[in-house]
């Protein structure tokens, strides 16, 4: 079978004349069928150009018809202009056209009208589609890649809402965010409206609603100072901030994560972007959760999953605490017999103390190698997490542990990012205040806020450096 391809300017009167021989070759002829495409006249040169170019055809002018050979595949075949056509009918059908110049010219005009109109209606459908827009920086990390399926199939933001994925990074890995990007469409996730490369600084986070940052220093201490360290955090988020303000939506919502200063990072967009909500910067500590239950599980022999509500305090990708105090177990298999929704005390149910104390609590140098040496799969599920559970709510009565602007809670001191307990609800998080903690565990937290204490002085003493004039302003 043969299916003839009608393509030219909405305006032309030309296209018109084609256009009505065609319909009356197809309303009288039972084998013969046509394919219509109107351009705007303003888009024709360019569509035909490309069109011409996939086909190696040489044309010009509107309109353009060729066949399209159903049954073969491969390109069309190239019939040319109106005149190509009229000689073709005239040939297989013996019909010619008999059209006015007149007659042509106010078909023409009404095409443009219905070309504007679909165009018009396509673009309010268009309009009615608002993806979440989310920007990742250094976007070439491990945890990027992993991350992307996470967000796009649809269980993190629910099945009834697109999103637009921006990859944030420098020229120099151009490459790796194309790849990920051919990966990602290949994918064809049904939610995954768009996904992007960018690599100029000045177009980030254009009208964002989650932005997630990556970036990390490479540590070596032997090299560098703490000092410089923290200095190039700060260089970081001194760009980063303001273009946030600038850029994204007033109600954006920014997540730090990573292997390295996670607090700090989101300590400095905070102090950098004074109108960002600080309600909305976090930081992701899910991984230490994670990695924690996994080993407790092990410990155990049961599930990870059935361990809940183990609290990390402090800094993140610091020095921090893994409270054991409020833990409890679900599905666990023990002398003690309750339904599945039943919890046991997970330090009542580990008899062996001495290892909480000695392996558990001295093991947390090895736990830490674990989350900082994971490839990606770990960190993007945290940040998975975490977001899913600011827009729709965490377990009723499970603790998460975040990093969050201190107010005081728990007798920690003010102004500084600090891992405490929260729970997500109605798209907001709130500190769960209401946990009791022991003396002992008092006095690690203000062992934990000291060194926080201590990264946000060397910052705003850094910041001073920078900005011997504007320092007040953006510390106050």
């Amino acid at each position: 079978s043969v299916l003839p391809v009608f393509t030219g300017k909405a305006n032309c009167p030309y296209y018109a004349r084609a256009e009505l021989l065609a319909d009356y070759l197809q309303a009288n002829l039972p084998d013969f069928r046509v394919h219509k495409i109107t351009q705007h006249p303003d888009k024709w040169e360019q569509w035909l150009h490309d069109i011409c170019e996939v086909n190696g055809w040489e044309h010009r002018g509107s309109p353009i018809i060729w066949r399209e050979l159903l049954d073969r595949g491969g390109k069309g075949l190239l019939l040319g202009g109106v005149n190509d056509f009229l000689e073709y009918a005239e040939r297989y059908y013996g019909i010619t056209s008999m059209m006015s110049s007149e007659e042509m010219l106010d078909i023409a005009e009404e095409n443009l009208q219905a070309r504007i109109e679909i165009e018009k209606e396509e673009e309010e459908i268009k309009s009615l589609i608002k993806p979440l827009q989310i920007w990742i920086t250094s976007a070439s990390a491990s945890i990027c890649y992993q991350l992307i399926p996470l967000l796009a199939n649809g269980e993190v933001f629910g099945m009834t809402t697109e999103i637009s994925i921006h990859l944030l990074d420098t020229d120099q890995f151009k490459d790796i965010l194309c790849g990920i990007v051919m990966e990602a469409e290949d994918m064809a996730f049904p939610l995954l409206h768009s996904i992007s490369v960018h690599t100029e600084i000045d177009e980030a986070f254009i009208q964002a609603d989650i932005i997630i940052v990556l970036d990390d220093v490479l540590l070596n201490h032997e090299v560098q100072s703490l000092e410089n360290y923290i200095r190039e955090v700060s260089e970081i988020c001194q760009v980063y901030a303001p273009l946030i303000e600038k850029n994204a939506k007033s109600g954006v919502r920014v997540i730090s994560s990573g292997k390295t200063f996670v607090n700090l990072k989101a300590m400095m967009i905070m102090t950098y972007g004074k109108s960002i909500k600080p309600e909305n910067v976090i930081a992701v500590a899910t991984s230490w959760e994670s990695a924690a239950k996994a080993m407790l599980a092990r410990k155990l022999n049961m599930n990870a999953a059935g361990v809940k509500d183990v609290i990390v305090w402090g800094n993140i990708s610091g020095c921090n605490y893994i409270d054991l105090s409020h833990a409890k177990l679900y599905g666990y298999d023990c002398a003690i017999w309750g339904p599945a929704n039943f919890p046991r005390p997970l330090l009542n149910m580990i008899y062996d103390s001495e290892w909480i104390h000695s392996e558990f609590l001295s093991a947390q140098s090895s736990l830490s190698s674990r989350v900082c040496h994971c490839v990606g799969m770990l960190p993007a599920h945290a940040v998975a997490t975490v977001l899913r559970y600011w827009y729709h709510g965490s377990p009723p009565g499970e603790i998460v542990s975040v990093g969050i602007l201190t107010k005081g809670q728990f007798c920690v001191p003010e102004g500084i990012v600090f891992s405490m307990p929260v729970r997500f609800q109605n798209g907001n998080w709130e500190v769960m205040t209401e946990l009791e903690i022991n003396e002992t565990t008092q006095e690690v937290l203000g062992c934990l806020a000291h060194e926080l204490i201590q990264e946000k002085l060397i910052a705003l003493k850094e910041i001073k450096e920078m900005h011997p004039y504007g320092a007040d302003k953006i510390t106050s």
